[in-house]
């Protein structure tokens, strides 16, 4: 796996052996982070990435918030239920020298913690074929992670439906092979 843009690009980080963790594919994420950063999702045509506070939820290896970290977000919080995955995260951060700008939670984001500050970016990517992403966003909302006009995108199954949680509009989907994202505003 390699960061596909930014300042860390063509950067590999580690995946842990296995196929417990399903990281995002590279062109998938470059596809998505193009979107974000040249797309409609900020006022005055400015990056929504650059500054941004971002939640990568089920983070697994971290690439989704890395990614983010690269191409000019201020921070990102990194959340998996997962130890051994947190760890890998963590590590993959330090590789690339951005631990100053990260923060690691071990919780479930099905049942995440109350959040300090909220973010107006957050990136979930659950297990497939579950029905985690819309009621773990509305969770997250709940805990009060989620910004007001904060983006979120949810990677799911291309098969799956997503209807969006109350108080989140469906703005835009993309489908890339097998893997499709959801992108939501909250209002």
């Amino acid at each position: 796996m390699r960061i596909v843009g930014g300042r860390h690009r063509g950067r590999t980080i580690e995946a842990p052996a296995g196929d417990r963790i399903r990281p995002t594919k590279d062109r998938a994420r470059e596809s998505l982070f193009n979107i974000l950063g040249h797309g409609r999702f900020a006022p005055g045509g400015v990056s929504l990435l650059q500054g941004a506070r971002v939640l990568d939820a089920f983070c697994g290896t971290g690439a989704l918030g890395l990614e983010a970290l690269s191409r000019g977000a201020a921070h990102a919080t990194f959340l998996d239920i997962d130890a051994a995955a947190l760890r890998v995260a963590r590590g993959n951060a330090a590789k690339l020298g951005e631990q100053s700008h990260a923060e690691f939670i071990t919780a479930d984001a099905k049942r995440p913690p109350r959040a300090t500050t909220a973010c107006n970016l957050v990136l979930l990517d659950p297990p497939y074929g579950e029905g985690l992403a819309a009621p773990t966003l509305a969770a997250l909302d709940a805990a009060g992670w989620i910004a007001s006009g904060a983006i979120c995108v949810l990677e799911a199954s291309a098969a799956e439906d997503i209807a969006p949680p109350a108080g989140f509009t469906h703005v835009d989907e993309r489908r890339y092979g097998k893997t499709k994202f959801v992108i939501l505003e909250k209002a």
